[in-house]
């Protein structure tokens, strides 16, 4: 029996997924976001920031507020990032289509591979969800690996694949001002979002500063804690771009 490490959950999530969601948020994450809110879930052994739970105790917790869900809400599984914890996704997600319970994950598609095991583990996964809401980082790989530390390779690799088996997914951009707020940057995006034929909805996540506290409270150094947030101008330009609309 596959146990989660669970950093924590949201009872009434309106903006991962749609409808109203009930987010849990797994520990564990391989990538170094300088702009990462939730940098208190990177360390998948550090005990002090997740607690030990069974699949179906989650679920039976998530089902009390199911009366709230509607028609298209249901559970979203966010991190950290989930796909490190795939054993356990699988686990939850089987016994959640039991349940008859929208499955969703939020992801930035990291710790995905076309090695085997985990190629065939994330191919039943991929049978149990329903959609998926991936972060493109920046599409640059030199680009990606400032600012994640990794590279982006198999992340686009991975976004293909899901193309190839017709899953839905949402793509998220974080817009940060002189990094991603780039528009050369931004039309190659599109570019690649032009390509593919499952992408539902296109997102553009404004940068904040919201998370900063966290990083102090760790003692740790943020190197973007000096960057503002994009204008409401730049954020519509940078959707309009991303979404194949006409600039004026």
């Amino acid at each position: 029996m596959a146990i989660g490490r669970v950093h924590s959950v949201e009872s009434f999530g309106s903006v991962d997924g749609p409808g109203i969601r009930y987010i849990i948020f797994l520990q564990g994450c391989n990538m170094r976001c300088r702009y990462c809110h939730n940098v208190d879930t990177w360390d998948i052994d550090d005990v002090k920031n997740y607690n030990e739970q069974e699949a179906s105790a989650l679920l039976d917790q998530a089902e009390r507020y199911r009366s709230y869900w509607g028609k298209e809400g249901g559970i979203t599984v966010s991190g950290g990032d989930p796909l490190l914890q795939i054993d356990f996704l699988l686990e939850l997600f089987r016994q959640a289509k039991e349940r008859k319970i929208n499955t969703c994950i939020d992801t930035s598609l990291n710790p995905f591979s076309r090695e085997e095991p985990y190629f065939s583990k994330f191919q039943e996964l991929m049978t149990y969800t329903d959609l998926l809401l991936v972060d493109i980082k920046h599409i640059d790989p030199e680009k990606h690996r400032w600012l994640t530390g990794r590279d982006n390779a198999n992340i686009l690799d991975g976004i293909r694949y899901l193309d190839s088996i017709h899953k839905p997914i949402w793509i998220r951009q974080v817009l940060v001002p002189g990094i991603t707020d780039v528009d050369q940057y931004l039309y190659q995006t599109r570019e690649f979002i032009a390509s593919l034929s499952n992408v539902q909805k296109i997102e553009v996540l404004p940068y904040h500063t919201l998370g900063l506290y966290k990083w102090e409270e760790l003692g740790m150094k943020n190197t973007l804690a000096d960057v503002e947030p994009p204008s409401a101008e730049r954020t519509e330009r940078a959707q309009k771009i991303l979404r194949g609309e006409p600039i004026r």
